[in-house]
């Protein structure tokens, strides 16, 4: 099932789902997947990691908090929500710009998969309203 289908059944939805939010919220929550799971991989390798990881993890749990207050839709809080998106981009930022610094496939990856969660953060940001 679909996210956008998940929050149109909600009943203080009525059926008008926030698209652009619906596609911040699931690639957040890629995001933190990646993001966990790439940390994970800096584990494994021979150098110091040690900023990688803790700027990814940091990253993903910025982004399954983000993902589970995007859903929410019972007595929202627009500026929680808009907060936490703004949030969400710069910790992606930050986990771009880590990830970039080294030349491991993972971290070039990772990286990607933070530009592209900030990009879609940012287009639902002025639809959070």
């Amino acid at each position: 099932m679909s996210l956008e289908k998940m929050i149109a059944l909600h009943p203080d939805v009525a059926g008008q789902v926030n698209a652009e939010l619906a596609t911040a919220a699931r690639h957040v929550m890629l995001c933190s997947l990646f993001c966990t799971s790439f940390a994970d991989a800096c584990l494994a390798e021979d150098m110091d990691m040690t900023q990688c990881i803790r700027t990814r993890v940091g990253c993903a749990d910025i982004c399954a908090a983000t993902a589970r207050i995007a859903v929410r839709r019972a007595g929202q809080n627009i500026a929680m929500l808009r907060a936490r998106v703004e949030t969400c981009i710069r910790a992606c930022e930050l986990c771009a710009e880590e990830c970039a610094r080294h030349e491991h496939a993972h971290c070039h990856l990772c990286a990607t998969m933070c530009r592209e969660c900030a990009d879609d953060c940012r287009k639902a940001l002025p639809t959070i309203q």
